[in-house]
């Protein structure tokens, strides 16, 4: 690494230049070939996608986007009066002759007597777009259909056609890094310091989004991997520069040449940086594991940006480090170096003493931290996946108003019906589905059901099913288990006729299903390659055991903050982020790799300096002591600066990307301060020297890796020794 370093020291214009290069070439290559993103199948061996691949086949996927136009009086006369019937009805003439549209269903003819509320209030037409129709001519609908609005008729939208689709919001992400630019501004008291760590951030952060822009082509990508990786790589490169930056100062404040300096601290803490980022990225690369689309996708997205903010941190960063020279420091350290005064030591300080009180008191402190963080956890136990939709939106949203109007009109289940492909070959097969169709009329749950005629010739039928229940509702998702385990294998036994449940509503409940059953296998094996690199890292079977139980505590206080917010509803409205509801289903598996990969960093940048004073001196209370000390203040800046980007993130506008942000803010701030500064010192004193201990032969085995760069000699210390516990501070 220190080669690395000097390398680019030397050549550091050149290397600026190259970074600039890259970003330029990608960004010309990007701007040209454009980006694929889209959605591929959530998962292909389920009920719903089965009936998904009949119905599309059957309709040969003739079909473009359909929404609908939903409107409802406010006293006054019914929708069925004349007044009402002859704007609302001028409109849909309209729309029907608009170009990109191919028909119109209006509640005013005899075949849409069922889109007209049964108290008069509410109505309803479906639009079709034809498959080619633009962005452009579908804003001209929806321009047409609201014309007839007045104080006493309300017009909303919604459907596919019609969904709004929220952009991130630039001004949430600049957010986050000018709160970032503050923390380091405040902690470290020097403008470079501030900089570059968000400037080394920032182009990692571009470089790989350009990349992954580029990279949408080859694979299926979401449109929401732009937005994680940067969520990810802001967090991720202002930490990683930081630690490099800070030690760079440290060893500037030693005395050390700016070349010699920038050389030390990538053998060091640029180690720390590889190991750490490392972490991550295998622990994103695990969900591949899961086998799963969309995961798959937004896993190598946000990997490739990890990687990219690394590259920035270990080439770029340096590079800025040799041009900025002893300017990193402060103006007061300049002169206080100039004329050969001390600098405070690392001892006196704030973290010093915490550091001592935690040797003093482990049981109490440790108690304290796990009854804190078991409370906070405690709400994962009701976690309930689903996906959100326009019932989640704020009210001012005309999705989430026409989703109102036609729950209160039609009732809950309308917004989400479950749609039932019926496979029916033969003519016995069609009197069964028939048959059930009357079945599930008297199936509790059911608020109507019926079949959409059959063309002649055509062997696959069309059931919907209206839950009398919200489609996020777990009444819904019993029903739909129930239609498959009881009443569809009773109508299909001793016929040819096949039916699958599926809709939206059916699909999102198999994805939930789907993810939920391999989360703990995931859990499992991103928990034991974490145990796996921190017993290569540090020589320790203790250590590593820690570490992954309480990375998984940590999990769960992700997973208990969106509960709270997200699920339970508690501030959610304050927030601007809409109804209470389910999860989205692939949060918990992305925060799981992200956050295990993010707490990894910081027990390897913590232990990593206990190790190295534990290899100098072999007494291991005075190990834990001083790196707590040493890496105390930079982990807490660390942590305050992820806390910020990934804070600025819940105001996105975007729910998911908010849940994320939420569930990563709270997860990070406390394990950093909680686990880290509290919980593992206070554990690792309890342990004494056991921290240490690694059987001869796995230790012959193991591959030597220094995190630090300093020379490691193994601790060959075949039993545990228990060391006697302090009763004061030490000396």
């Amino acid at each position: 690494m220190s080669s690395l370093a000097r390398w680019c020291h030397r050549h550091r214009f050149a290397v600026v230049l190259v970074w600039v290069a890259l970003l330029i070439g990608l960004g010309a290559g990007a701007s040209a070939a454009g980006s694929a993103f889209g959605s591929g199948p959530a998962s292909q061996n389920t009920d719903s996608a089965r009936a998904a691949a009949l119905l599309q086949h059957a309709s040969r996927g003739a079909s473009g986007k359909s929404g609908r136009v939903v409107w409802q009086v406010e006293g006054g006369p019914k929708v069925t009066g004349p007044a009402v019937q002859r704007v609302t009805s001028d409109a849909l003439g309209r729309i029907a002759h608009a170009p990109g549209v191919a028909s119109v269903s209006s509640p005013y003819t005899s075949s849409g007597k069922a889109q007209v509320s049964k108290d008069g209030r509410t109505a309803y037409a479906t639009v079709a777009f034809g498959r080619g129709a633009t962005d452009a001519q579908i804003e001209h609908v929806k321009e047409l259909a609201t014309a007839p609005a007045s104080a006493r008729l309300h017009v909303a939208l919604n459907g596919q056609a019609f969904t709004v689709n929220p952009k991130p919001n630039a001004v949430a992400d600049a957010m986050g890094i000018v709160l970032a630019f503050v923390v380091l501004l405040l902690a470290f008291r020097a403008v470079w310091v501030a900089v570059l760590p968000i400037i080394t951030a920032v182009v990692g952060v571009g470089t790989s989004a350009i990349a992954v822009m580029l990279l949408s082509h080859l694979i299926t990508l979401s449109d929401t991997t732009l937005t994680l990786g940067s969520l990810i790589g802001l967090g991720v490169g202002i930490d990683y520069a930081l630690f490099i930056v800070n030690r760079h100062r440290a060893n500037l404040t030693a005395g050390m040449g700016v070349a010699e300096s920038i050389a030390t601290s990538l053998n060091t803490s640029g180690r720390a940086v590889v190991f750490a980022g490392l972490t991550v990225v295998i622990a994103l690369l695990g969900m591949l594991t899961l086998n799963i689309g969309i995961i798959n996708g937004m896993a190598i997205g946000a990997a490739v940006t990890v990687v990219l903010t690394v590259l920035a941190a270990l080439t770029l960063l340096p590079a800025l480090l040799g041009m900025i020279g002893p300017r990193v420091l402060g103006r007061r350290r300049r002169r206080a170096l100039a004329g050969h005064a001390d600098s405070p030591a690392a001892k006196t300080g704030l973290w010093a003493r915490w550091a001592g009180r935690v040797q003093a008191r482990p049981r109490a402190v440790s108690m304290i931290a796990l009854v804190v963080l078991a409370a906070l956890a405690f709400p994962t136990l009701s976690l309930r996946l689903g996906a959100s939709d326009d019932g989640n939106l704020p009210t001012t949203s005309t999705n989430r108003q026409a989703y109102d109007m036609i729950a209160e009109g039609f009732g809950p289940g309308f917004n989400g019906p479950l749609v039932l492909a019926a496979q029916a070959p033969s003519a016995a097969g069609k009197t069964a589905e028939a048959r059930l169709v009357t079945a599930l009329r008297q199936v509790d749950g059911v608020a109507s059901a019926g079949a959409a005629p059959m063309e002649k010739g055509q062997s696959v039928g069309v059931i919907t099913v209206v839950p009398a229940t919200s489609p996020q509702s777990a009444a819904t998702s019993d029903l739909i288990g129930h239609l498959r385990d009881d009443v569809i294998p009773k109508a299909e036994q001793g016929t040819s006729l096949k039916v699958y449940v599926g809709g939206t509503t059916a699909s999102n409940d198999d994805f939930a299903s789907v993810l939920m059953s391999k989360l703990p296998l995931f859990v499992v094996l991103i928990a034991a390659l974490g145990f796996l690199l921190l017993t290569v890292a540090f020589r320790s079977l203790l250590i590593p055991a820690v570490g992954a139980v309480l990375n998984i505590l940590s999990i769960g206080v992700a997973f208990g903050a969106i509960v709270v917010v997200f699920q339970y509803g508690f501030g959610a409205s304050l927030l601007g982020l809409g109804a209470a509801g389910p999860i989205e289903s692939f949060v918990p598996t992305l925060v799981v790799g992200i956050m295990f990969g993010l707490s990894m960093d910081y027990q390897v940048f913590l232990v990593s300096r206990m190790r190295e004073e534990w290899a100098r001196t072999r007494d291991s209370h005075r190990a834990v002591r001083v790196g707590q000390a040493e890496t105390g203040k930079v982990i807490a800046v660390a942590a305050a600066i992820m806390f910020c980007v990934f804070g600025s993130f819940v105001f996105g506008g975007m729910r998911v990307i908010s849940e994320f942000g939420l569930s990563l803010a709270v997860a990070i701030a406390l394990d950093a301060l909680l686990i880290r500064m509290a919980l593992v010192p206070a554990l690792m004193h309890l342990c004494g020297r056991a921290n240490w201990w690694l059987p001869r032969r796995l230790d012959r085995v193991l591959p030597l890796v220094s995190v630090e760069g300093t020379p490691d000699e193994p601790a060959h210390l075949p039993h545990p020794v228990r060391e006697p516990q302090p009763t004061g501070l030490p000396d």
